[in-house]
């Protein structure tokens, strides 16, 4: 299989934060809050690890 041409080094695609299922604006997909840190964006004092701080993930929508 050929590498993903955008794909960072840490294997996410381009906009992706970790917690994301897919880019920003993918068809079938909308942001949520971060189910890790119920959408404060912090953990333990640090930036959320899951949505990068931001306090927001993108996920599938619809149960598709």
């Amino acid at each position: 299989m050929a590498a993903d041409p955008k794909a960072t080094p840490s294997g996410l695609q381009t906009g992706q934060r970790p917690g994301d299922e897919a880019d920003p604006g993918t068809p079938g997909t909308g942001e949520a809050l971060c189910p890790d840190c119920d959408g404060t964006g912090k953990q333990h004092g640090r930036a959320c690890p899951t949505c990068g701080g931001t306090g927001k993930v993108v996920q599938g929508i619809g149960g598709a």
